[in-house]
């Protein structure tokens, strides 16, 4: 699986990193309660289409991608969030949705959030929907390169209502 590669390929970085297994959660702000992790150090990894190509935009959790604000950073003409079915063969260790935010390693451009320098760690999830891999954000952004940019905005409603749908 994945993870053993993420361990590997952090190991041989000399990353100090923690890995948490939870039970099985589906999204990232259900991820953060459970890890009892704020839902602003939980990176989500969210795949869109620029102009046809395949791209990973990691936001906080707790945040929703701004796409205006993506098109005016990358200069595209065309952005849309890309399928399941679109996506799923790129992360072919991967359970769909569970992708670790290290588009480096499966050959994909990646642009985070400036919102998730704010935090010293950063928590996401390592291929499967029960683990989670806790580091930090400086090292991350060293052996990942993405461009960063503000991106995103925080999302408008309570996680208890997402998990419980309470209107």
């Amino acid at each position: 699986m994945i993870l053993q590669r993420l361990k590997v390929f952090l190991d041989s970085h000399k990353v100090k990193y923690v890995v948490i297994t939870h039970s099985q959660a589906y999204t990232a702000l259900e991820i953060a309660a459970l890890a009892r992790i704020p839902g602003k150090e939980v990176a989500k990894s969210v795949i869109v289409k620029i102009d046809d190509k395949m791209m990973m935009i990691v936001v906080p959790a707790s945040h929703m991608v701004d796409f205006n604000a993506l098109q005016t950073f990358t200069g595209a003409q065309h952005i849309e969030l890309a399928s399941e079915q679109q996506f799923k063969d790129k992360f072919p260790e991967c359970e769909v949705g569970a992708m670790p935010p290290f588009g480096n390693l499966f050959e994909m451009d990646v642009v985070v959030s400036s919102s998730l320098e704010e935090d010293e760690m950063i928590a996401f999830n390592a291929g499967t929907h029960k683990e989670l891999v806790k580091m930090s954000y400086r090292e991350f952004a060293q052996l990942v390169q993405p461009k960063v940019g503000k991106l995103s905005f925080p999302k408008r409603y309570s996680f208890a209502r997402e998990m419980w749908d309470i209107p």
